[in-house]
């Protein structure tokens, strides 16, 4: 896979959330992840950092296997878009086909954020975040959302993300990555565990 165009200039952190809970043919789905780290690494981008993985619970209740989860901070020359192709190229080549929101994957590279870029504007972030959640699995944008307008209601996402970016600060939010899990349920927290 070659590199997009606009690769040349400024260098941005990004925040990125890995999940996986059905085999692939790259194996388990700690395998897998393990897997479209190192395949990101070859396609040119700088892993920061990698987090534990997790054993988290399939989410919505009841729609599939477990997950393995964990997030990687990663240093790009990309755009946000163009970066955001990156990873949707990797996920179709470990077998991620979009066909139900919320449903079993072999792999999910969810870009949670693009250091403290919001796109495409503060109302449209405010709309997806404020979003009922009966209407979230119904709804998907058609573009990107960013920071990921769910990041500060999920401990399967922020747990990991403390790993790599417990100091990064939601630029809409102005709270760190330990002050949103602050306010989690600690039940929810409590079963994101470690994967063994």
């Amino acid at each position: 896979m070659s590199q997009p165009s606009g690769t040349e200039g400024r260098s941005e952190l990004a925040l990125v959330a890995l999940g996986a809970n059905v085999t692939s043919s790259f194996g388990t789905p700690a395998e897998t992840l393990a897997a479209a780290i190192d395949r990101l690494r070859r396609e040119g981008i700088v892993i920061r950092a990698i987090s534990r993985f997790y054993a988290t619970p399939c989410f919505p209740v009841g729609a599939g296997p477990d997950y393995v989860n964990a997030a990687i901070s990663v240093q790009t020359t990309l755009d946000a878009a163009d970066f955001l192709k990156v990873l949707h190229e990797v996920e179709a080549q470990f077998g991620r086909e979009r066909v139900e929101r919320w449903g079993q994957r072999t792999l999910d590279l969810d870009l949670i954020a693009f250091g403290q870029k919001i796109a495409p504007d503060v109302d449209t972030f405010e709309h997806w975040r404020a979003l009922p959640a009966d209407l979230q699995k119904m709804r998907a944008p058609d573009q990107l959302i960013l920071p990921h307008p769910r990041v500060q209601d999920r401990a399967f996402v922020l747990v990991p993300l403390s790993d790599v970016a417990p100091d990064w600060r939601h630029p809409v939010l102005d709270r760190s990555v330990t002050e949103m899990l602050s306010y989690l349920d600690r039940d929810d927290i409590a079963q994101v565990r470690p994967f063994e």
